[in-house]
């Protein structure tokens, strides 16, 4: 197809596609998907080989949140059977992440449900920070936390922290129809303070909200011009007693074209499979590798996870790698200070942005979270949806975190 072909070249110099070329992307049929994999997966290669990197969650605190995101069992007003606790000591929460690490994870990523933190709250990471960094050497950790207020990614930085995840989520043109406690721009604004502080940014999206392609691709070029190094891509896990409960939305393949959209709209950053893909992708989750480079290793938030060590015998079978502690997840040009990459910045040699703008979706509060056509013209109305409710792998976590049983990992 000359939209892949087009594509792939772009992707391994690192230009920007034309709106028009993402939507084509996802207007794919069934019967080109499998080229549209192998397309992105040569751009995926370029810039991360074979390697996938491992995160593993620790929810420090579960459920009890203010804000009303309508994809969130932890929500004001969510009845969803999840747990519920206030925040971990230190020391439990560096056990817990002590499974993941165990497992392969090479980054921690401690999340708490809320609207953003306190400075006592920022205290109780910052300590929780010191206790996983004192007893695992290279380990890096992520917090997510909600909204910063000023000075706060500063002193996250500060306490060791090397990245700071905030989601996007979807598009700022449908943003208040998904929550209306705080807005689009309170996110922008709670990524761009992480890019100041000197924090690796983290941010994403959920599909699966009933949004359209015009909506999936909005969001991502809005990602593109923050830059974030990281880009985890959740797909909605309907929780029964939330507002998105009946939002069956997506397929397999669906998730497959997203996942290539992503890549070719930033090829160079790490694209994280996150909450969801057991739900959504299933039995096809190995061809997801072949477009993402990142993946959460067992349990998320509020819903459990493939066991840790279906996760690894998958890497393994599909060909792939577990990157090393020791490892640069990052391509040079984007790890070295100043390295700039899939955003707007003029070293990345990507150029301008074009008509556009770490966690798991379903259990972070405001902090986190996670069709034919013809190639080459822009994406038809979505189709109603096709894909059958699997209410049966949407499972609420009951181990690890807040409880007495051992975690998946």
């Amino acid at each position: 197809m000359d939209l892949l072909n087009t594509l792939v070249d772009k992707g391994l110099r690192r230009e920007l596609p034309t709106r028009e070329e993402a939507l084509a992307v996802l207007a794919t049929s069934d019967d080109d998907l499998l080229d549209v994999v192998a397309a992105a997966g040569k751009v995926r290669r370029k810039w991360f080989g074979r390697r996938v990197k491992l995160n593993y969650l620790v929810n420090l605190k579960s459920g009890l949140c203010p804000e009303d995101c309508s994809y969130c069992s932890q929500r004001l007003g969510s009845t969803a059977g999840i747990l519920k606790y206030t925040w971990l000591k230190p020391d439990e929460a560096s056990q817990a992440a002590a499974a993941g690490l165990a497992g392969g994870a090479k980054r921690v990523c401690l999340v708490a449900s809320g609207r953003g933190p306190t400075d006592r709250d920022v205290d109780r990471v910052s300590e929780t920070i010191k206790a996983i960094k004192d007893g695992n050497e290279g380990v890096e950790v992520c917090a997510c936390l909600g909204l910063l207020s000023d000075g706060q990614a500063e002193r996250l930085r500060e306490a060791g922290a090397d990245a700071y995840n905030h989601n996007l989520n979807t598009s700022e043109s449908t943003y208040g129809e998904i929550t209306t406690t705080h807005t689009y721009a309170d996110r922008v604004d709670t990524v761009n303070k992480a890019h100041a502080a000197g924090l690796s940014a983290c941010s994403g999206l959920i599909a699966g909200m009933g949004e359209s392609d015009e909506d999936l691709v909005d969001v991502v070029y809005a990602l593109r011009e923050l830059d974030p190094d990281s880009v985890p891509v959740n797909f909605l896990i309907p929780f029964e007693g939330t507002p998105l409960a009946k939002e069956w939305n997506l397929t397999p393949q669906r998730c497959l074209r997203i996942l290539a959209m992503v890549r070719f709209v930033c090829p160079d950053v790490e694209v994280r499979i996150a909450g969801g893909r057991e739900v959504h992708l299933r039995t096809l989750q190995p061809l997801a590798l072949h477009l993402a480079n990142s993946i959460f290793l067992g349990d998320y938030l509020t819903s459990e996870g493939q066991a840790g060590k279906a996760d690894l015998e998958m890497i393994a079978d599909a060909g792939f790698e577990v990157e090393g502690a020791g490892e640069v997840t990052l391509p040079e040009h984007r790890a070295t200070a100043g390295g700039g990459g899939c955003g707007s910045h003029a070293s990345a040699g990507c150029g301008s942005q074009e008509g556009g703008g770490c966690g798991s979706h379903e259990g972070a509060g405001c902090g986190s979270h996670a069709d034919g056509g013809v190639c080459g013209t822009a994406a038809a109305e979505p189709a109603a949806p096709t894909a059958e409710p699997r209410t049966d792998l949407v499972s609420v976590r009951r181990r690890g975190a807040g409880t007495d049983l051992a975690p998946n990992a």
